[in-house]
């Protein structure tokens, strides 16, 4: 099943610059071997403890991506091994990010999220505390994080109107971002938006990374092995 899955949206994808990150909170290793050996190499994570009990245990190659709220005392823990942060939402955490990739001789590469929602409880940047971000002295010294894109959440509608404008908000924002900040940056490329319910939005508004697990999974257990 998890195979047929992600067969269907890999043909989703033909034509498009999108990849898939196969979100794997909550579901068993097995079923992440699964996916692996079906052809998923993005893998995306919510909690970081979870993520640092299922890393050893899967193939090196995997592309790890934290897509949840990331809190800074918990950078340390994937820091050795995370590919994509694509929850950055403070220079505080970028600094953390740069700190503990620095030990480690690594660059983890980053994306800014974005506050697109209408919801409240949805974390994410302002453009003009993105700017403030990149213009900062602190920043522009780091070595060992690179950004890389944006990333945002939409709101949990069924609106496809409102969806396309949320999607629209962040394109415009990475578009921005580019012309400002990146425009010598070929690795500024990621705009991590659309999930289960809304990725086809999403890629018609110019996704590159379409974040989806229960359409590939099945529903989530919580606290059910199998």
């Amino acid at each position: 099943m998890i195979a047929d899955n992600l067969r269907y949206f890999e043909q989703q994808l033909l034509g498009s610059k999108a990849r898939l990150v196969a979100v794997t909170k909550t579901h068993p290793v097995e079923r992440l071997q699964e996916a692996y050996d079906a052809g998923a190499r993005l893998f995306g994570e919510n909690k970081v403890q979870e993520m640092v009990a299922k890393q050893p245990e899967l193939p090196q190659d995997i592309e790890w991506h934290l897509i949840g709220h990331l809190q800074t005392n918990k950078v340390k823990y994937v820091a050795p091994f995370v590919h994509t942060i694509q929850s950055i939402d403070s220079l505080k955490l970028l600094q953390e990010i740069e700190k503990q990739a620095a030990k480690h001789g690594r660059v983890i590469q980053g994306l800014l999220q974005f506050h697109i929602a209408e919801e409240e409880t949805k974390f994410g940047l302002s453009l003009a505390e993105a700017e403030e971000i990149l213009q900062s002295a602190a920043y522009q010294a780091m070595r060992h994080v690179q950004i890389a894109g944006v990333m945002g959440v939409a709101t949990n509608t069924t609106d496809e109107a409102q969806l396309r404008r949320e999607f629209r908000e962040l394109r415009g924002y990475f578009e921005q971002l580019q012309t400002r900040y990146f425009a010598q940056q070929p690795a500024f490329r990621e705009i991590s938006m659309g999930m289960s319910s809304d990725f086809r939005l999403a890629l018609e508004e110019g996704s590159t990374l379409i974040r989806v697990g229960s359409a590939i999974f099945g529903a989530r257990n919580y606290g059910v092995s199998g």
